[in-house]
């Protein structure tokens, strides 16, 4: 990256975004490891000395849930040489090339022998495909199909110089504190090598959004993870049991950079203000998008929405994963991602937190009657918009329902009003006291 936005964004928050992925591609990455390490130190840079990243390194062996905290795996090198001295597939070319925590092997094998250990995709025969086996030992590379229908009978010479070791999961998080302890949670995952939109598109618009929000008044805190997926997941709420409950609104970011149209999934709450806020935010784009409802299958939000902690996290993305043909292959590159989806995907995401920011609970100070808008002046301040009528409308419609139990998007949407017009009027209302916020008031307080 040639340099950092201000810390409020940037003028083109797309590009920087590209040139971070671009940055973010290299490390072999996986749940563990020195690639994690690394990639959280190219983020803790985007971020800049500002914004300091907390880096937890949570032991191996760790009870989490119903897991373990995995041994640590890093790679040293990685090569399949062929009968004739040369180098097949080098993992220093393509992290893709070497199966996710392969076990470290030096051995000589003919070719029958070592086919179980190739993986490729004969529907794309020239694309590199990605593979793990994670909780299960075992060895491989990756190569296209055209260069494995290629290889001739022979003796293959397979080094893998990798460890496993005990050692640590590693995670980065960002706390923001805000006016209230109520919790925004971010989240998005950093185990998955030399893929573009999945996902250093997650990666790379998280730490964006961090510095987009450490320089703004917050009224929620924010707090944004940096995390492997699933076990990362499981080990940050393992951790958390106590405090994981002030969440009141949580995203998870994966696949921000192709050119498919957004999409929004539900949390398993399916109602949760965080999922009626990507839903308006996606509607006010006036283009085509997609909100899907919540299935225990995909990224990290099944973690957080399993039933014993069914906290209110939705995920955002484009396309979602197994529907486009480039996903977890090395097709996944660069050139898949573009800067202008990138800037659309974030310029939605800080859309989505600015609702949930203005969305409160207001209450009526004077719900006897319609109190007289006149003698105050609020019809003299909107008398110079655009929309009058439904700027009145509004500010009828607020004073009607807030009644101390309904949010401004309870609001909006009963009277089909656009939820900045009521959110404007709940201003200018609790500007001369018609209006106070019940968060700071006692539990049960009414009107009088």
């Amino acid at each position: 990256m040639t340099a950092s936005p201000e810390p409020a964004g940037t003028d083109d928050p797309g590009r920087w975004l590209h040139d971070l992925i671009a940055d973010l591609l290299p490390p072999m990455r996986s749940i563990t490891g020195e690639g994690v390490r690394a990639t959280l130190h190219t983020v803790a840079r985007a971020l800049g000395p500002e914004l300091p990243l907390t880096v937890h390194e949570v032991p191996s062996g760790t009870p989490v849930l119903d897991w373990t905290v995995p041994r640590e795996w890093n790679v040293a090198s990685a090569r399949l040489i062929g009968p004739d001295g040369k180098t097949v597939v080098d993992a220093a070319d393509n992290p893709l090339h070497l199966l996710g925590y392969s076990t470290p092997l030096r051995t000589r094998l003919s070719l029958d022998e070592l086919r179980p250990h190739l993986f490729s995709m004969p529907d794309r025969p020239d694309w590199v495909p990605y593979r793990t086996s994670y909780y299960n030992e075992n060895w491989g590379f990756c190569l296209t199909d055209r260069q494995l229908a290629t290889l001739p009978d022979g003796e293959y010479e397979v080094e893998i110089d990798t460890a496993l070791t005990d050692g640590s999961l590693t995670y980065g998080e960002i706390v923001l504190p805000g006016a209230t302890d109520d919790e925004f949670l971010i989240t998005t995952h950093t185990c998955h090598p030399a893929m573009a939109n999945d996902n250093c598109s997650g990666i790379a618009v998280a730490a964006l959004l961090a510095r987009t929000l450490a320089a703004a008044p917050r009224r929620h805190t924010f707090r944004l993870l940096f995390i492997p997926g699933t076990i990362g997941s499981i080990t940050w709420l393992a951790r958390n049991r106590d405090t994981v409950g002030r969440v009141r609104h949580g995203l998870v970011l994966t696949g921000l950079g192709d050119r498919t149209d957004p999409t929004y999934k539900r949390s398993r709450q399916g109602g949760a203000t965080v999922d009626r806020a990507a839903a308006t935010a996606l509607a006010q784009t006036g283009r085509p998008h997609r909100v899907v409802d919540f299935s225990p299958y995909g990224y990290d939000e099944r973690q957080f929405c399993s039933p014993g902690f069914d906290l209110p996290v939705g995920r955002f993305g484009r396309g979602q994963h197994g529907e486009y043909p480039q996903y977890h292959t090395s097709a996944d590159d660069l050139d898949f991602v573009t800067p202008a989806s990138l800037a659309d995907s974030f310029a939605i995401l800080r859309r989505i937190v600015e609702i949930c920011e203005a969305d409160r609970v207001w209450r009526n100070t004077a719900p006897y009657g319609e109190p007289q808008l006149g003698r105050r002046g609020l019809y003299r301040a909107i008398g110079a918009t655009m929309n009058r009528q439904a700027v009145e409308m509004a500010l009828l419609w607020v004073l009607n329902l807030a009644d101390g139990t309904r949010s401004l998007l309870d609001i909006a949407e009963r009277a089909d009003l656009p939820f900045d017009t009521v959110a404007e009027a709940a201003a200018a209302l609790a500007g001369v006291d018609l209006l106070v916020d019940t968060a700071g008031e006692p539990a049960g307080a009414g009107s009088g």
